[in-house]
């Protein structure tokens, strides 16, 4: 392009597209209103002819920033990780650039990191609270922009909505899983007592013992590590021989896995195994790992989309979206489900 001609405009866009000028505007701004093939036209165009959003303009226009915030622990866990790419990159489809900011754990200055998140100029803000050590930070910035949280449940009832993955659900499904494999007894290695996850598959699990006639126990973690599955699997081999272990995630079923081999027992003919996340790599353990798999693409989607709501740039302030489902993906680490 010579250093006189002119950037895309919208209505290149537009035309490109065979849409009109408003509806490549809902694509950039309320993408979820626009049907799919439609909205796939005009994200064509705007990559073939290159558009990018003025968005000094559109601030002086609307008075709004195109800023989200985003507040995380920093954490790079698999679900809280995964949760932040899948919400960066809806913001940045529906025209939103972010400001990501992290309070670490045990942090004190709550206060003060939400202070500089809403002094950004962001129009709104998503916190991923996966633990308790997040409602500080819900509280510091809830009241003075839209706030919406991405979490297993409402951190501490801080006022704002929530969005999330139906963790009790994922903990149903696996439970009624093993019971159609024959299995009649499970162990649940739970995660950190203090994390909304741990708690609500903690929850899911017994529910689903009860529900389905299964004999079990839980197990409390210090963490979500291949060190913990392994440690805990290690004394609890030393009472009792369950006939299926459930760990709260991929790694600590790693470590589960480990010490099975350890103690010559076969998975899944002496002991079947269970993890959570999908984890990147959980097919190629050995056995391949039965496991939930997350929505994580969808709940980014989600909670922009009902934050969007909140600031007044999609289509009303509607009620708070219902939890998402996972899906179990059985692979070989559990027995083959009974037909009968």
């Amino acid at each position: 392009m010579s250093s006189t001609a002119r950037r895309p405009s919208m209505g290149d866009v537009a035309a490109r597209a065979g849409v009109s000028y408003q509806t490549v505007s809902r694509v950039l701004n309320e993408p979820a209103i626009v049907r799919p093939d439609t909205r796939d036209r005009v994200l064509a165009a705007i990559t073939e002819l290159g558009y990018t959003r003025n968005r000094a303009a559109r601030a002086l226009k609307t008075s709004r920033s195109s800023l989200i915030g985003v507040l995380t622990d920093g954490s790079s866990l698999f679900g809280p990780a995964e949760t932040t790419t899948a919400v960066e990159t809806a913001a940045r489809e529906a025209g939103y650039a972010v400001v990501l900011t992290s309070m670490p754990p045990e942090s004190a200055d709550a206060q003060e990191i939400g202070a500089a998140l809403i002094g950004s100029g962001a129009d709104g803000i998503l916190v991923i609270a996966a633990h308790d050590g997040m409602a500080p930070a819900v509280a510091a910035v809830s009241g003075s922009v839209p706030v919406v949280a991405i979490s297993a449940q409402s951190p501490h009832e801080a006022g704002v909505d929530v969005v999330g993955i139906d963790q009790a659900h994922g903990a149903h499904r696996i439970v009624e899983h093993l019971r159609r494999t024959g299995a009649r007894s499970a162990v649940h290695l739970a995660g950190p007592e203090g994390w909304f996850d741990a708690r609500a598959r903690r929850t899911g699990f017994e529910e689903a013992l009860e529900g389905q006639g299964l004999d079990g126990e839980v197990v409390r973690s210090a963490d979500w590590t291949p060190r913990s599955g392994y440690e805990l699997t290690t004394q609890l081999l030393r009472s009792s021989r369950p006939e299926a272990i459930f760990a709260a995630n991929d790694m600590m079923a790693i470590g589960v896995i480990h010490a099975l081999h350890e103690h010559g027992l076969r998975i899944p003919e002496d002991m079947a195994v269970v993890g959570f996340d999908n984890t990147l790599g959980a097919e190629f353990l050995i056995p391949p790992l039965t496991t939930v798999s997350q929505p994580f693409a969808e709940v980014g989607r989600v909670a922009l989309g009902h934050l969007l709501g909140l600031m007044g740039e999609a289509d009303g302030e509607g009620a708070c979206p219902p939890p998402l489902l996972p899906r179990l993906v059985v692979r070989r680490s559990t027995r083959p489900e009974r037909t009968h």
